[in-house]
């Protein structure tokens, strides 16, 4: 996946193995990466 460094985001995404939806959350400082998370939305 590409990720947009010019500012921390939340957004979903299907897996490209089961194409379950994934929430994704990066959050960037000064152009670096500061956090990844991805939680399945499959209940």
């Amino acid at each position: 996946m590409l990720l947009d460094p010019s500012q921390s985001q939340t957004y979903v995404e299907d897996c490209e193995v089961c194409c379950n939806p994934v929430e994704l959350t990066v959050e960037f400082e000064a152009g670096e990466l500061r956090s990844f998370s991805a939680a399945s939305l499959e209940q």
